[in-house]
């Protein structure tokens, strides 16, 4: 049975899905300073004054407080790379107020962080459940089934920014806000390639840590006849730390399936942070 056609054309939509993935990665690797802007707080400005005196924490510090190996079970925790362009400035986005948004799907510092770093947490690879077959001799469904199995793992960039005074608060605001006036999209720039994101809309968050908002933003995947993916991310706020949850799913991505920032990865990083 013939699949090289077939194999070409799933492999183009699986690339396809890649750049929604990956095209807005600005992460730095685990910069000491994160470039963006600013906002104002959404949190409540009267509680606890002492958070405007507040000094952020180190790189060393936060690089403590990240999530680790072993911290979230059925997860394998690693750097970034060299998979995003080094620094922020290596991205453009079309529309300033939704830089922050951008940003944090990067799992970069959405605001004017005093330290920042990243990690890399995907889910362990989920044994297979079809039969142990040549491609050659699979049935179309077959092959689907195999070929998304392969590809349905969640990857999520989970980035800790810290910050000076109430920085956290007013980073937090701007991506609250631009989820908002985001609503109808905005294009990313880097390394000279585009993707244009169709829509923002706000998702359940988590409600861990003081404040939290969650989104998903849409784009139209390359060689896919028009269809659109999602990734998904969330921002919450633990004092004057902000982590950042970028997620997304090759496979859940092809094949329309639903899929949200894993739980499990939240829960993990938050405890080490109380």
């Amino acid at each position: 049975m013939k699949r090289s056609s077939g194999i070409r054309l799933r492999v183009t939509v699986a690339v396809g899905a890649l750049s929604l993935a990956l095209i807005t990665g600005c992460s730095d690797g685990g910069s000491d300073k994160a470039e963006s802007n600013t906002g104002s707080s959404t949190g409540d400005s009267a509680q606890d004054s002492s958070k405007n005196t507040a000094k952020a924490l180190t790189v060393a510090e936060l690089k403590k407080l990240a999530i680790a190996k072993g911290d979230a079970v059925g997860y394998e925790v690693g750097s970034v790379g060299k998979t995003y362009p080094a620094t922020k400035s290596a991205v453009t986005v079309d529309k300033a107020q939704c830089r922050p948004v951008a940003w944090a799907m990067a799992g970069q510092a959405p605001g004017d962080a005093a330290a920042a770093t990243n990690k890399m947490v995907t889910e362990a690879k989920k044994p297979s459940s079809a039969a142990s077959k040549s491609v050659e001799d699979m049935t179309e469904k077959e092959f689907d089934d195999a070929f998304g199995a392969a590809l349905d793992r969640t990857t999520t960039v989970v980035g800790l920014s810290s910050y000076d005074g109430d920085g956290a608060e007013k980073a937090f605001k701007a991506v609250s806000d631009g989820v908002k006036s985001c609503a109808g999209g905005f294009t990313v720039t880097s390394g000279g390639d585009s993707q244009k994101y169709t829509g923002v809309v706000a998702e359940k968050a988590s409600n861990t840590g003081d404040e939290s908002v969650a989104f998903g933003a849409s784009a139209v995947m390359e060689d896919s006849g028009g269809e659109t993916g999602t990734a998904h991310t969330e921002v919450v706020r633990h004092g004057n730390t902000l982590v950042t949850y970028y997620t997304v799913n090759l496979g859940a991505l092809m094949s329309g399936k639903a899929y949200v920032v894993p739980s499990v990865v939240i829960d993990a990083q938050a405890a080490k942070l109380k």
